[in-house]
């Protein structure tokens, strides 16, 4: 079984650049050999260079590009190839680290926001305060942009202590590309900081992608309702805009795969889903022989059965295809609020 570490680090560096990139697995459970899979990775400008390609391997990975889903083919002889889509995780970017930044901070990555939070003073801007942060930073609104790593995927939120600090930000917010951009204020204020950044040369194309004043209208008051309707907002632009499609991804397990282990491993990836399954396609959980997991593929049941399988497949060496049934009388049986399958890969990974 080949060691696949060097190959999802590559992919981090690449989402750590805020690029695209696509896992093309070929896996044989047919096979008798312990080396019946092969993964190769392609990033978003080879998939695009080769768009008119007739090869399926190109195909499968521009049709998991465009909708941000893993797809796969079977030929019906046991051959399977696997298009994975990894995208950069939607970061949220906070600048100001005031009374509405801390429930938005937390509610943000509870809901798989990465959250940086931006302020100039060290009483606002310290981990005691943003405890779900995954990073806080003490600089001046003036200076922080080139530590920030903005790009396509990266969500601004303008909640700065002042409507200058605010103008200041969106003036140099204005020079990245981003998923969205947002900025707290009256309408009035928001018209006339607009009019200013306008007068000083900045597109009307620009200043339309500003989403001010910032967040839904759902007549929200206090910090924490802001808060809601701001994040109500993000997730709208995440999940619902063009061009805005992102796969599952768990940090946490893409780092454990870019390290060189010495003892075996499995790694198990829901591949298809039907009904009402409590995770998504692409979500991954990697198993230890001693029970050990990482990552989650909808816990109970489903879960357990893919370990047993797991452990043969770390002492065998070869995949295995897995259909997690939680439909009718098994979910009943089982307690389970769901009632769909899913169809899980479970490969060695040592």
């Amino acid at each position: 079984m080949r060691s696949y570490y060097k190959l999802y680090q590559a992919v981090a560096k690449e989402l750590d650049c805020g690029h695209k990139v696509v896992i093309l697995t070929r896996l044989c459970f047919q096979s008798n050999s312990p080396d019946a899979s092969n993964k190769t990775i392609l990033t978003e400008a080879e998939i695009k260079k080769a768009a008119d390609a007739a090869d399926s391997s190109f195909r499968l990975a521009q049709s998991a590009l465009q909708d941000g889903k893993l797809n796969y083919e079977e030929d019906g002889q046991g051959n399977y190839l696997i298009a994975e889509p990894y995208f950069p995780e939607s970061r949220l970017i906070i600048l100001g680290g005031g009374h509405i930044a801390k429930p938005l901070a937390e509610f943000s990555a509870k809901c798989g926001f990465s959250v940086t939070v931006v302020d100039d003073r060290p009483s606002f801007a310290n981990k005691q305060r943003f405890p779900l942060a995954d990073k806080v930073l003490c600089e001046s609104f003036d200076s922080c942009f080139p530590l920030l790593n903005i790009n396509r995927s990266t969500f601004i939120v303008i909640i700065t202590r002042g409507h200058r600090h605010d103008l200041d930000c969106l003036r140099q917010a204005l020079h990245f590309e981003t998923a969205y951009t947002g900025m707290i204020g009256s309408k009035r204020r928001v018209r006339a900081a607009i009019a200013q950044l306008s007068d000083e040369g900045f597109s009307d194309e620009k200043l339309n992608l500003v989403r001010a004043p910032i967040g839904l209208d759902i007549g929200a008051q206090t910090p924490e309702e802001i808060s809601v309707s701001i994040l109500s907002e993000l997730i709208q632009f995440k999940r619902k805009c063009a061009d805005r499609n992102w796969p599952e991804l768990d940090r946490a397990v893409l780092s454990e795969l870019s390290e060189e282990r010495q003892e075996p491993r499995a790694l198990a990836t829901i591949i298809q889903t039907k009904g009402s399954v409590p995770r998504n396609i692409g979500a991954k959980m990697v198993v230890w022989p001693f029970g050990k997991t990482l990552g989650s593929i909808g816990g109970g049941c489903s879960e357990s059965s893919v370990m047993q399988v797991a452990y043969d497949v770390i002492q065998s060496g070869r995949c295995k295809l897995v259909d997690i049934d939680m439909t009718g009388e098994v979910a009943e049986e089982e307690g389970m609020v769901c009632g769909g399958t899913m169809k899980v890969i479970v490969e060695p990974y040592d």
